[in-house]
């Protein structure tokens, strides 16, 4: 298939922007780049779909996000990080059924397919959801997806009992760790090598030390890679301090720092940990919008790309971000640290296109098959629609993509060589039936926790 009159962002390691580029796909790969005209001169027998009026971007990756979490989308809003999770998030989560977190997938891989985001990483999936339903949805919708299995052995949040998870969602070391071993060898690289399984241990304070480091010594003998929440609040850094650590010299000790390792929010950080987290090439997960709302505090990114530290961007769920849109994200990425830096040149446009797709890719071990648009790579691309009020006039494409547009624009997703939108329409699931289980469930879980009367908001419902 040949995708033709489009303005290309490349990502390639020259950053080249195609005017009236085209692409051409051969089973999963990108085979040719170039000028439409030259394409199409070469190959004149191809098989053409015509992309006018739209930039084509390599598939956004988003470094951070929970799955399960859709179905609770604006049932925690306006609290607190321990707040939210004590009295809402864990205690609704805690109610799940199976099909409750089926849905849930469900409906988070449609709406990330349907914002541009072709690949995620999954945090602490939780062994009551069945990982083999994140999996399998993986599978039938296209998506590429590393699916971080939830480790743990402390059921409270940093060092303080009262701040306890709910007993729904409590693990052992074996339902855990070795249930995430048992999730590797049955799924690790199916669906066309899709799917990648992944180690998500708790925060600290939720997993004992030997349990990170029995965890640790397996990603290394397996190369099983590690996700995880950390110095997210002023509350870890306290739990670090009552330990005689900071947040980077606890990683280093229980072996969690290195190359195959994604650390996510890292809002309290000191210059140590900073140079640290350079040194080992440990990868970062930005998640602005998370951080902005839970009020949490603010990564502090200009100082972590100065130091060389590769710097992803995610989403977070849908309770602290009430949207998987990557699009979104983008453009907060790019203006809150020009707000708190008084610096306009502060994370431009061009460093958070990066964040979203080729440093992405490479925080999740995947830069040589996707993140960039390049012959022998994988045909992993979005179209952003600019025929609209809202994304004209446009000068530069991208700042078009990083500050005008949104998920709406999305008018084409291509992972794996394969169509999955198209026209803004979902082609391999039913979004109407997602939909409407999501909206059944959703309801079904707020009444098993008791909690119909707390999620409505403080104005009266009539």
């Amino acid at each position: 298939m040949l995708y033709t009159h489009a303005t290309i962002i490349t990502l390639n390691p020259a950053r080249e922007i195609i005017l009236d580029g085209a692409l051409l796909v051969r089973a999963n790969l990108l085979a040719a780049i170039g000028k439409t005209q030259t394409l199409k001169a070469d190959h004149p027998q191809e098989e053409e779909t015509d992309l006018t009026g739209r930039i084509v971007i390599p598939g956004l990756v988003s470094t951070h996000m929970h799955t399960a979490q859709s179905l609770i989308r604006g049932a925690a809003d306006d609290l607190e990080l321990v707040s939210w999770l004590c009295e809402r998030v864990w205690v609704l989560q805690g109610n799940y059924t199976e099909a409750d977190s089926k849905a849930a997938v469900r409906l988070s891989i449609a709406e990330m397919l349907k914002t541009g985001t072709t690949c995620f990483l999954e945090s602490m999936f939780a062994d009551r959801y069945n990982f083999d339903n994140l999996c399998l949805a993986v599978q039938e919708s296209g998506i590429r997806g590393c699916l971080g299995k939830i480790v743990m052995d402390i059921a409270q949040y940093a060092d303080n009992p009262k701040w306890s998870l709910h007993p729904g969602l409590v693990e052992t070391r074996e339902m855990s760790l070795l249930g995430a071993v048992k999730m590797w060898e049955k799924w690790n690289g199916a669906a066309d090598d899709r799917i990648r399984v992944w180690f998500a241990p708790r925060t600290p304070g939720g997993v004992s030390d030997g349990l990170y480091k029995e965890m640790s010594a397996l990603s290394r003998s397996h190369g099983i890679p590690i996700t995880m929440h950390c110095a997210e609040v002023k509350a870890d850094r306290v739990f670090f301090a009552s330990v005689g650590h900071t947040p980077m010299s606890y990683c280093e000790e229980v072996g969690l720092l290195g190359p195959q390792t994604v650390l996510v929010h890292m809002v309290h950080l000191d210059d140590k940990d900073i140079a640290k987290l350079a040194e080992t090439k440990t990868h970062i997960a930005h998640c602005p919008t998370s951080n902005a709302k839970l009020a949490s505090g603010i990564c502090r990114v200009p100082d972590l790309q100065k130091a060389g530290v590769n710097v992803g961007l995610g989403t977070d769920g849908a309770p602290c971000n009430n949207s998987n849109d990557l699009m979104q994200e983008m453009k907060l990425a790019a203006i809150i640290h020009k707000a708190v830096s008084y610096d306009p040149t502060a994370v431009p446009a061009q460093n958070v296109l990066e964040m979203a797709t080729i440093n992405g890719a490479k925080a999740l071990g995947l830069e040589d098959s996707i993140g960039s648009l390049e012959v022998g790579k994988k045909a992993d691309f979005v179209a952003v629609d600019v025929r609209s009020v809202g994304m004209q006039p446009w000068f530069s494409p991208v700042s078009a993509v990083v500050y005008s547009a949104t998920g709406r624009d999305v008018d084409m997703v291509v992972v794996d060589g394969k169509v999955l939108v198209k026209g803004g329409k979902l082609l391999t699931m039913d979004e109407e039936e997602i939909i409407m289980e999501a909206e059944k469930r959703s309801k079904e879980v707020v009444i098993r926790a008791g909690l119909v009367e707390a999620v409505k908001g403080s104005w009266p419902m009539a």
